[in-house]
């Protein structure tokens, strides 16, 4: 059974009050959009030009074996960063103002493997609510059983190796998505919090979709490349391994580092502070001030940005980011970042090996004791 979860009110948040006229400001004072621009623009074709030439490459070249792998790893980067920098911005409606723009490019995310309307009810409103809150925020559930991520859950003997098999399992959790997750959380009852009652033409299009990515992933392959089904295995693995790597560094490197909440309800349902609040106690940036991350990242290393305000396009996080850390400082709340990736990297390590073995070898010593 799901609690009910319920914020402190809003009104009780000076602080998002107060950061949201800065920025507000912020966009006027130079008058600037809110929404993308020629950087933006830049990125999207780069990145969909990028994705495409290397799958028409792959499909039609004819390349020796090591070509071919290279390739399929090339791909496999792109769509996360397609992910990153097109379609997260599009899938929460902040690419553009106008809704056909983003519900266009929202939908380049099926040709990634990857549900844009199940992302947008378990990321969107989901997570975005509930952030590291357990049971309530899917996206701390990587591989349940074999990757904690959080002290409310169950620890079992294998995870105290966690920190030597996790990466792995980022990089295969990309397959799951392509033909488990999305399945699985449209046809549960509820995704988190949230009830589903699907449109039924969302019926449609997942399977359409699923299949249309079966299709140029494995039908088209299969038929037009000269390679067994050996050969054809190894590169979708590789590619997806690629992607999900990806994809799962960036996304735990700004909620499972040292620093962060994992908050608990009370018997009521209550969260003792207000919404804004509680995205600076669960949420970190890494690498803010590198140019690389910036634009390889999609903002998402700039992810208390990205919770405050996720109908501001990414691209400009890094201005508003001295913004919000300013504000956060005035008002005596936390401001998480690790300087670098390296860092948060290690820092992310770090709590894997206290959420599993450290945490085994207490539990083992109580047991003695």
């Amino acid at each position: 059974m799901y609690q009910q979860i319920r914020f402190a009110d809003k009104s009780r948040s000076a602080f998002f009050a107060t950061v949201k006229k800065r920025v507000e400001d912020y966009f006027i004072k130079n008058n600037i959009s809110k929404h993308a621009n020629a950087e933006m623009i830049f990125k999207t074709l780069l990145f969909l030009g990028g994705f495409i030439a290397s799958y028409l490459l792959l499909l039609l070249g004819n390349f020796s074996t090591p070509v071919m792998l290279l390739l399929a790893v090339t791909i496999g980067v792109l769509g996360a960063l397609i992910g990153f920098n097109v379609c997260h911005d599009a899938i929460h409606g902040s690419y553009s103002s106008n809704f056909y723009v983003n519900k266009t490019l929202s939908m380049v995310f099926n040709i990634i493997g990857a549900n844009p309307y199940v992302w947008s009810i378990s990321h969107n409103i989901v997570h975005h609510t509930y952030t590291n809150i357990a049971g309530h925020d899917e996206d701390i559930e990587v591989a349940p059983g074999l990757i904690r991520l959080s002290t409310e859950d169950k620890l079992t003997p294998i995870q105290r190796y966690q920190h030597l098999y996790a990466f792995l399992l980022y990089g295969l959790a990309s397959v799951s998505w392509v033909f488990r997750k999305d399945f699985k959380k449209f046809f549960q009852e509820k995704i988190g919090n949230h009830k589903n009652r699907h449109p039924k033409m969302e019926y449609f299009n997942l399977f359409f979709y699923k299949g249309i990515y079966y299709l140029l992933f494995i039908g088209l392959p299969l038929w037009l490349m000269p390679i067994s089904f050996g050969g054809w295995l190894v590169g979708f693995l590789l590619m997806h391994l690629a992607q999900g790597l990806v994809l799962g560094l960036v996304f735990q490197l700004a909620h499972v580092v040292e620093g962060t909440a994992f908050p608990l309800p009370n018997e009521e349902g209550n969260i003792e502070e207000a919404w804004a609040e509680h995205q600076l106690r669960t949420t970190a940036n890494f690498a803010r001030n590198s140019r690389l991350a910036n634009f390889l990242c999609g903002g998402l290393n700039m992810q208390i940005e990205h919770h405050l305000f996720p109908k501001i396009c990414h691209v400009h996080y890094r201005a508003i980011s001295d913004i919000v850390q300013q504000t956060a400082q005035e008002f005596q709340l936390p401001y998480i970042e690790n300087k670098t990736f390296g860092s948060a990297l290690q820092s992310h390590y770090r709590m894997l090996r206290k959420l599993g073995a450290e945490e085994w070898q207490a539990k083992s010593r109580l047991a003695v004791a």
